[in-house]
This record gives structure tokens, sequence and C-alpha cells, in this order.
């Protein structure tokens, strides 16, 4: 399933309504984020315009991927989520389950699997969150799964260590078996450099299957698209 907008901020108004919602329907609210530019523009509008229409105190966050970088470095998720959300809204830091990434990496990698094993509820024998946020990047990734370890899409483990292949840089990512046993998943991919993957996937073109973000469960997913992202799609 796929929703096309005209820019990120009608995505994030979607996605605000969407998530008011859903924090009425249950009495706890499980939410893996994911980094980028899109989740940054969503947060901004979260935080200015349902910082009081959501019950924050209600919602427990963790991330699908992280940097192994400290909480305070550019380069985190953590740190741009609580920067232009968590900073302006009323959770509780209990509530916040990040990843550890200034520890040594494998450290911070068994830190979170115990985190996520321990704080997020059980369905199919595997943590099972209500909502699961993903990013693609221009090569087809999700999480920090890249095409060069989709293997450890397969993994029976939580969570494993990956690394960028470019640079080189270790990254703690969900692995795909707790992806797709999220309740609900929302791909948010937004740009022009997006749009030949996005066809490629969603109208399941030629080896689509080299492409991590290919392997997420069709049957629980949204795309949540802008206009360039979305150019390329035959069938929109």
């Amino acid at each position: 399933m796929k929703k096309i907008f005209n820019s990120k901020e009608e995505l994030a108004y979607y996605f605000g309504d969407l998530l008011l919602k859903a924090s009425q329907e249950k009495p706890e609210l499980y939410i893996a984020l994911s980094g980028g530019s899109t989740p940054k523009a969503i947060f901004e509008v979260l935080a200015k315009d349902y910082a009081k229409s959501i019950d924050w105190t209600k919602i427990r966050f963790f991330w699908g991927d992280e940097r192994c970088v400290a909480p305070d470095d550019t380069e985190s998720n953590f740190g741009m989520t609580r920067e232009y959300l968590f900073d302006h809204v009323k959770t509780r830091g209990v509530n916040i389950f990040r990843v550890k990434g200034e520890l040594e990496p494998k450290k911070a990698l068994e830190d979170y699997i115990e985190q996520v094993d321990d704080n997020v509820p059980k369905a199919n024998g595997l943590p099972q969150f209500d909502i699961m946020l993903l990013g693609m990047g221009d090569d087809g990734h999700t999480a920090s799964i890249f095409p060069h370890q989709i293997k450890l899409w397969n993994s029976s483990a939580t969570c494993e260590l990956a690394q960028h292949p470019v640079s080189g840089q270790n990254r703690v990512t969900l692995t795909g078996s707790v992806i797709n046993n999220s309740q609900r998943i929302f791909f948010l991919v937004t740009g022009s450099s997006k749009a030949e993957k996005v066809d490629k996937i969603i109208n399941q073109k030629g080896n689509y299957t080299q492409y991590p973000a290919a392997l997420v469960d069709t049957n629980k997913t949204v795309w949540l698209l802008d206009n360039d992202a979305a150019r390329e799609l035959s069938n929109k």
C-alpha cells in the first residue's frame, strides 16, 4: 500500500494524525523510530502541532538502527530525535530506549538486544513493535542492513552489528524477523534520488530482491512518499 503526498509537511501531518489515533487506542504504544531528513521533518511537525494533543508519556521509544556514535554526535539518530522532538514534548526519560553508541560496538549491540528483549512485548516468540518506521537509502538499504550484508536480514538475533559499505562505520540494527513482526510498518521516503528504487521495489521489477527494503512484509507495510520519490511509479 502506498500514499503519495505533495510535501514532507503534508506527509508529517498524516503521520501525526495516525500517531495521535494510535496513542488513544492503546494504554502503551511501542514505536521504533528511524533517522534521516524525513523523520526530522515529521518530528518538527509533531513538536509544533501535536505536543499537547498526544499523550507522550504512553509512548515507548526505540530505534530501528543507530550509528555507533555518542548521543551528542551530529550523526546520532537519538540526538536528532532529542533535538527536534523530545526537547519539545512531555515524554519521560524512562520510556526512551536508545542504542548506547558511545560504547564499544559489541557492547552497544549486547546492551540494545537486552533493552529490546526485556521491554518490548512479545508475539510469535519475538519482540513486537506497534509501529515500525523505516527509511530507505538510495542503494535500497533499510534500517542499517545494506545490500552487501543482506544476509543479516535473516539473522535469528534481535539485532546485529552492521557496517556502512563505504565508511565502514559500525551500526546497530534490528533484524528482518523483528522488523517484519511489527504490527504496522511505515516506509518514510522522500526525494527524487529514491524514485528508481521505489519503483523497482513496489512494482517488483527485475532483481529487486537484492535490496533489503524489498524484504519488508508487504502485507503490513504502507509507503509514505512525496511526489519526487513516487515520480517513476507507473501505477500511481
